[in-house]
């Protein structure tokens, strides 16, 4: 969601490209990273179908949304747009990345919403709303990933935590108001809980999240694959956003089952297709880097991953 949606958001591949030099680099966070492995999982795309769900669940950030956002007609690019950004800033050079982050800060810098029940005009870079975004987000990946079986010690969950203080940077956010580790995550979301309301903007997005528009060929496609992507992204929402939606929550073990057939399934498809898929920064990243640099639970750095 990353504030906004905006009808000029960019096409993922109109980054400026940085000139090309000797030694670009690793980029921001490198293949020694827990980012670096997390973020190539294909569990991700889930996840961030659940960062949607949750995103949406404050007032404010779902209407800057609402109110600058093609959503509901340009259901696939917004997903590869976040996607690409995402990959984007963790597999491309650093300058790749700061350019991303630029481009992304100066299209917020010129959006606002109005709040329907005060009539204040507000940005949607205001530093609130990006927090929202960037905590859902990480909030998200990481109880997507774990709770489907990718093997994360403590230890290695707080260092993504921790990492991810640089995507709040490219986004407008200082890091040091950015919780760094998943108890100040944890602090984070009781603290913001009273905020959030199932406002009509956010059951709109329930529903273009149910049924996302397809081309007519593809509709059995959907009816047959997307109810169960959806509702297990839904599934593993927090119990105090499935109270805010007016739903009961599954029971946990039930939303994990869910969550681990998903990842055995996704995991089942040779990383060498998956990586191929849009958007494709992995493989030009290890072609910049070196075959050794291929993302992998094996390369987690410090601790023995636990057994899920």
């Amino acid at each position: 969601m990353h504030g906004a949606d905006p009808k000029v958001d960019p096409n993922p591949n109109s980054y400026p490209s940085p000139a090309p030099g000797p030694d670009p680099g690793p980029g921001l966070f490198g293949p020694d990273s827990v980012t670096w492995q997390l973020h190539a999982d294909p569990i991700m795309w889930i996840a961030g179908i659940r960062a949607l769900y949750l995103q949406a669940l404050h007032p404010r950030a779902v209407r800057g949304v609402a109110q600058n956002s093609d959503f509901r007609r340009d259901a696939w690019g917004r997903l590869l747009r976040t996607a690409s950004f995402v990959g984007r800033i963790t597999y491309g050079t650093a300058p790749d990345a700061e350019a991303a982050g630029a481009r992304i800060r100066g299209i917020h810098r010129r959006l606002s919403a109005v709040d329907p029940a005060t009539g204040e005009r507000f940005g949607v870079d205001d530093p609130e709303l990006l927090l929202w975004v960037h905590c859902a987000e990480i909030d998200s990946y990481l109880h997507v990933a774990r709770r489907s079986g990718f093997p994360l010690t403590d230890a290695q969950a707080d260092a993504y935590v921790g990492e991810q203080r640089e995507a709040a940077r490219l986004v407008g956010l200082d890091p040091v108001g950015v919780p760094g580790d998943t108890a100040r995550l944890a602090r984070y979301f009781a603290e913001v809980r009273p905020e959030l309301a199932a406002t009509p903007e956010a059951f709109d997005v329930v529903r273009f999240l149910t049924a996302p528009p397809v081309p007519a060929v593809l509709r059995p496609l959907r009816a047959l694959v997307w109810p169960a992507v959806a509702g297990t992204a839904f599934g593993a929402l927090p119990p105090y956003a499935h109270a805010l939606y007016g739903r009961d929550a599954p029971p946990r073990a039930a939303a994990d089952r869910r969550l681990r057939v998903a990842g055995r399934l996704l995991r089942a498809v040779p990383a060498a297709v998956r990586w191929r898929l849009p958007p494709g920064h992995i493989p030009r990243a290890v072609a910049r880097l070196g075959p050794d640099t291929r993302p992998s639970v094996r390369r987690l750095p410090s601790g023995e991953p636990e057994v899920p």
